[in-house]
């Protein structure tokens, strides 16, 4: 059982910068890939970025690509969402979640954060 905790979420304006973390509770944590994703008003939960268990391979949304990068800690327990030239339509509840492999789909992870609100105002 790995629990999640977002942390780092708030109000920025357009161009601004935010850096999402995500602690877990196990050190278990090391074996699993983590992913981010976010969920606007009315949408479906999307992906945005995924990193493998050593940090090795990352996947990005296309809509984030060049602007967030993903990286974990794991003597930290902690994965981070850098994000950069945050826009308007970023605005969403970000997630992260534990994946036994790197996937960029929601049903591929099994165990989830409770989120934290980003809002970007243009």
């Amino acid at each position: 059982q790995v629990q999640l905790v977002e942390s780092g979420g708030g109000l920025v304006q357009a161009g601004g910068s935010l850096r999402l973390s995500c602690a877990a509770s196990a050190r278990t944590f090391r074996s699993y890939a983590m992913g981010w994703f976010r969920q606007a008003p009315g949408k479906e939960r999307e992906f945005v970025a995924a990193i493998d268990w050593i940090g090795g391979t990352t996947y990005y949304a296309d809509s984030v690509k060049g602007r967030f990068t993903i990286s974990r800690d794991n003597a930290k327990i902690t994965v981070y969402l850098q994000m950069n030239t945050l826009k308007p339509e970023d605005t969403a509840v970000y997630y992260c979640a534990a994946s036994v492999q790197i996937a960029t789909m929601t049903d591929k992870y099994d165990y989830w954060g409770q989120g934290t609100q980003v809002t970007v105002s243009s």
